[in-house]
């Protein structure tokens, strides 16, 4: 018989591993009670289920998010360049200009004047909030406004230009690993859900589908709804299911060609506008003239927005596909036309500031890009994006008060049967959860032109959940076609991640395709932003250079990860020598069962002549004992010896 001892080294390790369980288990209850909107959250899933409160789970990651990406861009940026200017004006440091390229015949390139007249009419200022030009244009807020500097004092330098470079890619970097590990804690439970709770037909939905979270009369009626809606669904798509199965063969070519044809005028809608979206987005570039013009793009992609998936929800009635099918495809068709109207947008922007792609004919030959039009390029991109986030903060807020409120007032003081039939406005978390994906890939597209942005979205995000809160309890009701929040929340944040691999295109080919301007930012005199980080490189020793060669070396890498390869193997290796201990150790110490006939199992009770399932034996159990144990309790400080 095999009887543990636990030795001295081990005994600490058991209790140093306690240790860290408890505390590890004390800071989350701490960050659990700390969490943002914590009180407010649960309210909202006790009144309207996890479905809604899933979509301000998501507005307040993406509140922590852009704040941390903003504290990251102020340490590394923003402040140095302000305490940078600071000492430069009191000529206590040796501030230089970092110039690589030949100026010689490029004085037309050098016309950039952004500073605004001092004698302005007042409602100027206002204008210019809106717009992002006069007296915002060169300040904090935009690129054109940091220098390209290395600062030197007392044996400190600090280069502006790759600092700003190094941290928009880290910036891109962290929010990247954010959502990968949002999304794989979704993916797990997604896979916990499908693996542990296998469906079964109704009787699953009708046993376990309560949700015992909800508080008061209102919240338990929606939720009866919720589930009377849900086995409404799945009776459709059984009779559709069952229709499609009749149907002949001629019956089902019709059925898919008329398909077909929806699928090309639902097309035919989403490429029509995006042809309205270039061709705005050209008119209000050629001429600047008036705030309409200028907010030209983004009245177009807002009035898309909304006026394409309406037209599309009405064609899809006519589709005759399954519920489920019908509510991913308007999620598709929408996150298609949001997306893809920004990328044509920064397309467009793109076109008329390379001179179509060729930069060494027309209005780009002197400066490598249109310096007649864009005299300072990077700060007109990071206007279109700001005033694309401003715009639709603005149509949020005029949506609440301008339709929800009044919507409400009338519904709840006119008995007009058609005023009650059409109700309160439903709060739809799909595409409530779409419109914040747009704007943070605005948000991500305009960061590196306008490092300001990210505490812009910051604001207008905690100003939206404190009004998405209010109309939700004053004026909406919930969608009574809800969808579930634990399939849904991994798809969001896969269409976040689309989003953000949006706009590492335009960062990578704004770094190393476009040539940056020459009278204006912190890369005024280099060929591309990339150039910045091999002269760096190059400005280093010799000594430096080699190993952080050696470090990126295969001479380094490989080693590496054979040795974390190797490491891990040995962990699993030792791991499951203590699993196979351990159960032989249980085998002997347990008297051995007799195991029951099939026929003993036969005669398992029934319930009202019927074989009763939940009698019958669990084989897992049976021929797996240590099934419920989990792998944390086995102990690694624990050997073994026999008597």
């Amino acid at each position: 018989m095999k009887v543990p001892v636990v030795t001295r080294w081990g005994s600490w390790r058991i209790h140093q591993s306690k240790a860290f369980r408890r505390f590890r288990e004390d800071a989350k209850d701490v960050l659990a009670k700390l969490a943002l909107w914590r009180k407010t959250i649960h309210k909202i899933g006790g009144h309207f289920g996890g479905g809604v409160q899933s979509y301000f789970l998501f507005l307040r990651f993406l509140v922590i998010l852009n704040l941390l990406s903003f504290l990251l861009m102020a340490s590394f940026v923003i402040i140095p360049s302000i305490v940078f200017n600071t000492v430069s004006f009191s000529g206590s440091s040796s501030i230089d200009s970092l110039p690589s390229v030949n100026m010689t015949g490029k004085e037309e390139c050098l016309r950039y004047d952004p500073n605004p007249e001092a004698l302005t009419v007042f409602y100027t200022y206002f204008l210019d909030l809106l717009s992002g030009t006069g007296f915002m244009e060169y300040s904090y807020m935009f690129y054109g406004f940091y220098n390209n500097t290395l600062v030197i004092s007392s044996g400190f330098s600090y280069n502006i230009p790759l600092a700003y470079l190094l941290t928009a890619a880290f910036y891109f970097l962290f929010c990247l690993a954010c959502i990968i590990v949002r999304s794989v804690r979704c993916s797990h439970r997604l896979q916990l859900k499908h693996t542990v709770l296998v469906p079964s037909g109704y009787s699953m939905l009708i046993f376990t589908g309560w949700d015992y979270g909800l508080q008061g009369e209102r919240a338990t009626q929606l939720k009866q709804n919720n589930l009377l809606y849900q086995l409404q669904v799945d009776l459709e798509e059984e009779r559709i299911k069952q229709k499609a199965a009749s149907l002949t063969l001629t019956q089902t070519v019709g059925l898919y060609s008329f398909r077909i044809f929806l699928h090309l005028v639902v097309l035919a809608m989403i490429v029509g506008a995006f042809f309205g979206i270039a061709a705005a987005t050209q008119f209000s570039q050629v001429s600047i003239v008036g705030l309409l013009l200028e907010y030209l793009p983004s009245i177009v992609m807002t009035t898309s927005n909304f006026v394409v998936p309406f037209m599309c929800d009405q064609v899809a009635r006519f589709e005759k596909y399954s519920p489920s099918v019908t509510i991913i495809l308007a999620l598709l068709r929408a996150v298609i036309l949001r997306l893809v109207s920004l990328a044509v947008l920064l397309y467009s922007l793109w076109k008329q500031i390379t001179c179509d792609g060729d930069v060494n004919t027309g209005k780009c030959t002197p400066c490598s890009y249109n310096s007649e039009q864009y005299q300072c390029w990077e700060t007109r991109v990071g206007q279109e994006m700001y005033k694309l986030t401003l715009f639709d903060f603005l149509i949020t807020i005029a949506m609440l008060v301008l339709v929800e409120f009044p919507r409400r007032f009338v519904v709840d003081n006119c008995s007009c049967k058609l005023v009650q039939w059409v109700g309160r406005q439903e709060f739809l978390v799909p595409s409530n959860i779409l419109a914040l994906v747009y704007g943070q890939t605005v948000v991500w597209a305009g960061a590196l032109f306008c490092p300001l942005l990210p505490i812009i979205n910051t604001i207008k995000f905690i100003i939206i959940f404190y009004c998405k809160k209010g109309t939700l309890f004053q004026n909406c009701r919930p969608a009574l076609r809800t969808f579930r929040s634990t399939s849904s929340n991994f798809f969001f944040f896969l269409v976040l991640l689309i989003g953000l691999m949006l706009a590492s295109v335009v960062l990578i080919y704004s770094v190393a395709i476009i040539h940056p301007s020459y009278d204006c930012g912190p890369f005024r005199f280099s060929e591309t932003m990339w150039l910045v980080v091999p002269n760096t490189f190059h400005s280093l020793s010799n000594t430096t250079q080699e190993f952080l060669f050696y470090a990126g070396s295969q001479a380094f890498s490989i080693p590496l990860f054979i040795f974390s390869w190797s490491e891990g193997r040995d962990k699993q290796f030792l791991v499951k020598q203590i699993k196979e201990i351990a159960a032989l150790s249980k085998e002997e110490q347990e008297p051995q069962q007799p195991p029951r006939s099939q026929a003993q199992w036969n005669g398992a009770p029934h319930w009202g002549g019927q074989h009763n399932p939940a009698f019958d034996p669990d084989t897992g159990m049976m021929t797996q004992p240590r099934a419920f144990f989990p792998d944390e309790f086995e102990n690694p400080g624990l050997h073994y010896r026999e008597e």
